[in-house]
């Protein structure tokens, strides 16, 4: 468990608007919720995982300061920068991840019983990796750089 709160403790450190933190982690260790959410996923390596961390986005919590921008926007793009973060302590530790965005969430919300106000954003498995695939190709600069402008 030292490991997991090492991955959180490293996401709690990411920056978020007016520093409202604006983030919840569910550590998912039961067998059959994992079974449930690789279900909701449509991805069976997610049962696989040794720990599931489903990242949430505290709507509610944002809202309170920044109103409707704070709830569709800014506590998605801070719960983005503490799901990166988990990424890469994995990565530090030799873990792999995955970032899974594509998921029933109202499923994922019974399963795991979250409240409304607050929203399931990535579920992450995590473990030892069986294989180490190759990097992924990435755009050049000249494709997605502009000067000044577009």
């Amino acid at each position: 468990m030292e490991t997991v709160e090492k991955l959180v403790d490293s996401a709690r450190w990411a920056p978020s608007a007016g520093n409202t933190q604006p983030w919840r982690f569910i550590i998912v260790r039961k067998p059959e919720i994992k079974r449930k959410l690789a279900a909701a996923v449509g991805q069976s390596f997610v049962e696989e995982a040794p720990i599931v961390i489903v990242v949430c986005a505290d709507e509610d919590r944002s809202s309170m300061r920044y109103g409707v921008r704070g709830k569709t926007l800014y506590c998605i793009q801070d719960t983005a920068a503490a799901i990166q973060n988990i990424h890469l302590a994995a990565y530090s530790l030799g873990l792999g991840t995955c970032w899974i965005g594509a998921f029933r969430e109202e499923e994922a919300r019974r399963i795991l019983k979250i409240p409304r106000g607050v929203r399931p954003v990535a579920i992450i498995p995590v473990g030892y990796a069986a294989e180490a695939p190759s990097p992924r190709s990435r755009r050049s600069l000249s494709q997605i750089v502009h000067y000044e402008t577009f």
